[in-house]
């Protein structure tokens, strides 16, 4: 694969986009892969109730993940891969960013203050709610768009490598019987505000970062753009965490449990995909005001090697689901077998709807249709996610999730075909518009 796109590619952009690759796919391995190995022993020790608490937990901060986000690691990250040689500009963006970041960070633990002393679902465990609250701190901490705008992630690699380590090395260490299970969300939250503090720490140091107050103007300004990707993060999340939420709230904490762990094997393995998207973003969003043909032939070779990475990925989940899930964690989680079975359809439909979507529609400007089609997709998988949790509990939900990321996929490669950024058919110049 990486033989076909250095064809692709010239020699200095190969070079970059390689190395930002290798980085991005140590970051998903310490992401999604080094906590496959703490996975089983959580499971073998909590038990599915248990498990599915902590996990449940993190399926309501997420919320508030997204929304101290608010769509900066595209958005943000499209304005340093422009301007990245001023460093002026660069430190301008890094303070009104950062400003926006800690203002929703106050905002969400007030929120989470509100929820967990008036939801008495939430009440009964507020301490597990609270300790995973440390998470969002350590996420807002981390400037993760910084250093993918600048096309610097070996710094994000690195330090998210250290930060699962610590976390790997604590759960065995601290970890030790059901009662311990408190634990859990503590050490999350402190591998994840560490590495935060030293990443704020590396950003302003390497960078050369100088602090100041930010102007109103930028503020406004970093509000308006990070807004549709803000919006179609939130409807994406729709049809992830909701999903882990909705079937909280119509179910129980064991279901949870099982369809947790399918949902992290499907991330860990979507993890495999996203390095090679997100180094691309910064240069396909340069290149796309230069030389808008050349860019839509570069985007449909990267479709068909995507697509082949995502086929091998699906076949592979689908045909090797239930000695994984044995093998792994257990027959105590035979139950996720059938799960992973319907999920495993997700990383071909993710490898395609990422290049159609984030490396295409958003480079090409058209960030309200990509809202449009993402926020349909999660209104869909809302109302088809309801529905089947009441019919077919965790099955359900996984089918809702299934049908969800095929929709969207096809939606983005209909509208794409429609505005003449052809991935598949003759493309002709005076079509794109």
């Amino acid at each position: 694969m990486i033989s076909r796109m250095k064809a692709i590619l010239k020699n200095n952009d190969y070079k970059k986009i390689l190395e930002n690759m290798l980085s991005l796919t140590g970051l998903q391995f310490a992401s999604y892969i080094l906590p496959l190995i703490t996975l089983p022993y959580l499971t073998w020790i909590l038990g599915p109730e248990l498990f599915g608490l902590t996990q449940y937990a993190i399926s309501l901060i997420t919320y508030f993940q997204l929304l101290t986000d608010y769509g900066f690691n595209l958005s943000a990250t499209r304005e340093l891969a422009i301007i990245k040689e001023d460093n002026s500009k660069v430190s301008r963006i890094f303070n009104s960013v950062m400003t926006i970041k800690i203002l929703l960070t106050v905002l969400s633990f007030l929120i989470l203050f509100i929820i967990v002393s008036f939801i008495p679902k939430f009440s009964a465990d507020a301490n597990v709610y609270y300790l995973t609250f440390g998470m969002v701190i350590g996420y807002m901490l981390f400037p993760t768009w910084l250093f993918q705008g600048l096309e610097y992630m070996k710094y994000t690699s690195i330090l998210n490598i250290i930060g699962k380590i610590l976390f790997t090395v604590l759960i065995f260490v601290f970890i030790h019987n059901k009662a311990d299970y408190i634990l859990v969300p503590l050490i999350n939250s402190l591998g994840l505000i560490i590495v935060g503090i030293l990443g704020l720490y590396i950003a302003i140091t390497r960078f050369d970062i100088k602090l100041e107050r930010p102007r109103k103007e930028d503020l406004i300004h970093h509000l308006k753009e990070g807004w549709h990707v803000f919006v179609s993060t939130i409807a994406m999340s729709m049809y992830t965490t909701t999903n882990t939420f909705l079937l909280g709230l119509l179910t129980n904490n064991t279901l949870v449990g099982y369809y947790s762990i399918a949902e992290k094997i499907i991330l860990a393995v979507n993890g495999l995909i996203n390095p090679i998207s997100q180094a691309l973003y910064p240069f396909i969003s340069r290149r796309v005001n230069d030389n808008k043909k050349g860019s839509i032939i570069f985007i449909r070779k990267i479709s068909r090697i995507m697509a082949v990475v995502g086929l091998v990925l699906s076949i592979g989940l689908f045909i090797f689901a239930k000695p994984l899930i044995i093998l792994v964690f257990g027959s105590t989680y035979a139950s996720s077998v059938p799960i992973l079975q319907i999920l495993s359809i997700i990383p071909l439909a993710v490898s395609l709807s990422t290049i159609f979507g984030i490396q295409t529609m958003l480079t090409f400007n058209y960030k309200k249709a990509f809202t449009k089609i993402v926020l349909i997709g999660g209104i869909l998988d809302i109302i088809l996610g309801i529905i089947l949790i009441l019919l077919l509990n965790e099955i359900g939900i996984s089918i809702s999730f299934a049908i969800t990321e095929i929709f969207i996929t096809v939606a983005m490669f209909i509208f794409l075909q429609q505005k003449g950024i052809k991935i598949i058919g003759k493309i002709e110049e005076n079509e794109i518009t």
